[in-house]
């Protein structure tokens, strides 16, 4: 029996009939029956503009906005040699947000379901241009077409902007409705991003929720494999742009992936690996524009278990440092500080403590949160540090190989005195055995990225690391 994949396709993939007929030819090729797409590049930056303006009552700069998203869209359109009824689409989807726009134009005001239903043209639109590209490509071969609303089976609740996913109902709906993409001659393409409550109003799963929905449509469908096509050839085992000396990794655990995602690395989205994880679901990372290079593949399990497989940085991020005697032999503290950013709905990265104090990291965003601040300066002295990178090392038995940490601020101290002294200022060490992370000044990262890869990656060390058994 032949493998079920989905194919994801980003902006980039989009961003023009040319990269539209690659990316269809890629997924024919491959055997996809799910093709999730993103809108095409820049598209959802606008919309958001298109939002923006319309509160402030700019209606020629709307129009003009909407009218450069409907000429770009027709071009890819009249490039694609589309049928009369695709140029339709098209217009219908502009004009809706042209509609949309003038209702926030008279209100001075975009609620976040109109914002949702807004943004969510982007993909709507680019869907409807790329099964045009996909019908022209499978000429000659027996397979159906369909672009499909993803509306219909990618259920969620009614948190607008930011929605979650209604697992079983998504499993129900996908088994109902896609199964001629599972066991027919029929590829389906569809909609990433973007979703509708059960009473049918449209929804959106962040920025960045178009890998999640291909996972998510995965594991709907139980398909065998899900695969991400961008820009990038897979994921490295550092940003290249910090250093030239990055290196292509072949294949890296779910866990590993999963610590690079919500660490900094900007090849998948965090979110994106939970569904795979669940059903076991095979994730391929490739790019659109050189598919016949190697690529990423994520699996529970890898051949090979590196101590340092990879290495991110997490910019923007603030310190945050609470301290009060009441902490010292007392119950209760950790939990209202975590009450406290659970009930303000803010992520912390990263935390240490001491007898007195806990340091935290969290996005530099966070410091726009007054109301925030005003309520931990009740009950601790509150001390605050901008303009910081969290350096993360990725791998295996981090927590339990012996000279690691030594090796980590051996490769930090300078060689000669022209150098950088890089000062760290704080580590956390122990929570996972796949990462060690610490903070230091944000113009210092690339740098320790650099000295960290040339000991790790460059000229691996091997340690071994200690037997341990963990007591449940």
């Amino acid at each position: 029996m032949s493998k079920n994949i989905i194919a994801k396709f980003g902006g980039t993939s989009m961003a023009d009939a040319v990269a539209m007929k690659r990316s269809s030819q890629i997924a024919l090729n491959r055997g996809a029956s799910v093709v999730v797409v993103s809108a095409t590049s820049g598209t959802t930056n606008q919309l958001i503009e298109i939002s923006k303006l319309a509160v402030e009552g700019e209606a020629k700069k709307v129009e003009n906005l909407i009218e450069t998203m409907n000429e770009r869209h027709r071009q890819i359109a009249f490039d694609l040699e589309a049928s009369e009824e695709v140029f339709m689409e098209v217009d219908a989807l502009m004009n809706e947000a042209r509609t949309m726009a003038q209702g926030m134009i008279l209100l001075r005001e975009c609620s976040p379901r109109a914002y949702d239903r807004l943004l969510s043209i982007g993909e709507r639109t680019s869907s409807v241009l790329c099964a045009e590209a996909m019908r022209h490509t499978a000429q000659g071969q027996d397979r159906r077409v369909i672009c499909f609303d993803v509306r219909k089976v990618m259920i969620t609740d009614d948190q607008f902007g930011r929605a979650n996913p209604q697992i079983d109902v998504i499993h129900r709906q996908c088994q109902k409705l896609l199964l001629d993409a599972k066991y027919g001659n029929a590829v389906f393409v569809t909609q990433g991003f973007i979703g509708a409550t059960e009473a049918g109003e449209t929804t959106t799963l962040g920025r960045g929720g178009s890998d999640y929905s291909a996972t998510l449509l995965g594991e709907g469908l139980r398909a065998n494999v899900v695969e991400i096509w961008t820009d990038v050839a897979g994921i490295a085992t550092t940003d290249p742009r910090i250093t030239s000396a990055a290196r292509p990794i072949s294949e890296i655990t779910f866990k590993e992936a999963a610590e690079l995602a919500v660490f900094g690395a900007k090849v998948l989205h965090p979110t994106t690996l939970a569904p795979a994880m669940r059903q076991g679901i095979e994730v391929f990372v490739g790019s659109s524009y050189e598919p016949e290079k190697e690529g990423t593949w994520i699996r529970s399990h890898t051949e090979s278990a590196p101590l340092i497989r990879a290495m991110a940085v997490k910019k923007d991020q603030s310190l945050l440092t609470l301290s009060t005697p009441k902490m010292l032999h007392g119950h209760g503290f950790l939990f209202t500080i975590f009450k406290i950013f659970n009930d303000h709905k803010i992520s912390i990265d990263s935390i240490t403590t001491s007898e007195i104090s806990v340091a935290l990291t969290v996005d530099d965003s966070t410091l726009l949160n007054k109301a925030l601040f005003a309520e931990l300066k009740q009950f601790a002295d509150l001390k605050v540090e901008e303009n910081l990178t969290l350096v993360s090392l990725i791998g295996n038995n981090i927590n339990h190989t012996p000279g690691l940490g030594r090796l980590v601020f051996e490769s930090l101290a300078p060689e000669s005195p022209e150098e950088r002294h890089i000062n760290v200022r704080m580590i956390c060490l122990g929570a996972s055995k796949h990462n060690f992370c610490f903070l230091v000044n944000e113009e210092e990262a690339n740098e320790s990225i650099t000295r960290l890869h040339k000991t790790f990656i460059e000229n691996p060390i091997t340690i071994a690391p200690i037997a341990y058994e963990a007591r449940v």
